[in-house]
């Protein structure tokens, strides 16, 4: 047991470090990010050493159930993908254009519009790309403006990580945890509806006291209208995410698994798209750049991860720490302690890891489930180790010139997230209590 928890840990401080100096290459376009190298290196030493036997490790992979790994990678990749060809046909940007040039000279204005737009677009696409494609407009825009970028980028990485509790697609980790122990999308929404109201309302509130008297200045109006240069491509992604939700929302009376209904959609949608780009000679462009941005460097880290956490149950290690998630309290107490561990562990290792401890001998405890989604969204804006996306949207934040280092974040994190998540707890225990 011993060293099935030594190996663990190093993994753990191994990946940390990795994505804390942030190191990557580019084999042919496709960018990967290092930080599942230390997972892959300790669940590889995991097996050879005998700690896990090959044959279990792979049968907790290919199982049959709603906890396997692979499925719940299949969702979260078919949607991505989705949400990636809605970015490359240009729909966001359009978006993200039309909020900066309605705000006239207004920095307020602008303020509470941009984090509406982030929060309606996360809730029915994904975190990550909506953050990932809003920074760069939000950066070029504020230099033009001549304003400080700072508290844009900051409300818009807070709404985008806390509206992405709204649905099961919202983050990676929603997938992980309820898709993993059978919550269809249906009781998912029922279940965290109010607890992401209560954490929205909380989030903009603290926002507004955080950054209001900065915003009081004008701001030069930006000049020109938002065009969407690709309006069929653009018709052809929103009709795959709107059915593709349609259908999840009916999954559990059609008895169709959400990683089906996704990868279906997915895949009818990069047919479809094949023959129109090619008729209308704009070649293969939006369906390649897609394919580039994926992010396959998320299927070794989960799937090393998931092999990490089988070691850990197999020596006993898992049922201790539910023992300090479990019994009285545990809606408070697993989403506090996901919440510290998603910025120790990162929150998708930290998902991981919380699917199995929150599952006892009588199946999942519905409170500490999802209290440990709710831990898992909000500790992103904890501190930038608390997900992958706080990782990539530092670096690119110094790609474009802003200066906000990890203490100022860990701040305005603090400040932020903790009342954020009293907040959702809060209405996750009054859905509890009805």
């Amino acid at each position: 047991m011993t060293a099935v928890i030594v190996i663990s840990l190093v993994t753990v401080f191994a990946t940390a470090a990795t994505a804390l100096f942030e190191p990557a290459f580019h084999p042919k376009h496709l960018s990967w990010r290092l930080y599942w190298v230390a997972p892959l290196v300790g669940a590889l030493i995991l097996i050879i050493g005998g700690w896990i036997p090959i044959g279990e490790a792979y049968a907790g992979l290919t199982t049959d159930s709603a906890v396997n790994p692979i499925k719940i990678l299949i969702l979260f990749f078919s949607m991505t993908l989705i949400s990636i060809f809605l970015d490359e046909a240009g729909f966001f940007r359009y978006l993200a254009g039309k909020v900066l040039r309605r705000a006239g000279s207004s920095q307020k204005k602008l303020f509470m519009m941009l984090y509406f737009a982030v929060s309606v677009l996360t809730v029915f696409t994904s975190n990550d790309i909506v953050v990932l494609t809003f920074t760069p407009f939000i950066c070029y825009f504020a230099k033009h403006a001549e304003i400080d970028p700072v508290p844009y980028l900051v409300a818009e990485f807070v709404a985008a990580n806390t509206w992405s509790m709204a649905l099961i697609i919202g983050n990676p980790t929603n997938i992980y945890l309820a898709a993993g122990n059978g919550i269809d999308f249906a009781t998912y929404f029922s279940m965290m509806a109010l607890p992401t109201l209560f954490g929205g309302a909380a989030s903009i509130f603290m926002l507004w006291a955080l950054f209001s008297r900065r915003l009081e200045a004008p701001m030069k109006p930006q000049e020109g209208e938002a065009h969407l240069a690709d309006i069929p491509t653009v018709i052809l992604g929103l009709t795959a995410l709107g059915g593709c939700i349609l259908f999840l929302v009916l999954s559990s009376y059609l008895s169709l698994p959400m990683w089906l209904i996704a990868a279906v959609s997915c895949l009818l949608l990069y047919l479809s798209a094949i023959p129109e780009l090619l008729i209308r000679r704009r070649g293969m462009a939006v369906v390649k750049h897609s394919f580039q941005r994926a992010p396959y460097d998320v299927i070794p880290f989960v799937l090393a991860m998931f092999v990490l956490v089988m070691a850990l149950g197999r020596v006993g290690a898992t049922d201790r720490l539910r023992g300090l998630v479990l019994g009285g309290g545990e809606l408070w107490r697993s989403g506090a302690l996901s919440f510290l561990s998603a910025n120790l562990l990162n929150n998708i290792p930290m998902s991981v890891l919380f699917s199995t401890i929150v599952t006892g001998a009588t199946g999942a405890s519905l409170p500490a489930l999802y209290a440990a989604v709710i831990g898992s969204n909000i500790g992103a804006f904890f501190t930038p180790m608390g997900a992958l996306a706080g990782i990539m949207w530092m670096a690119l934040l110094k790609q474009h010139h802003v200066s906000l280092s990890f203490g100022r974040f860990v701040l305005y994190g603090a400040t932020l997230s903790i009342p954020t998540l009293l907040a959702s707890l809060g209405g996750l225990a009054l859905v509890m209590a009805f």
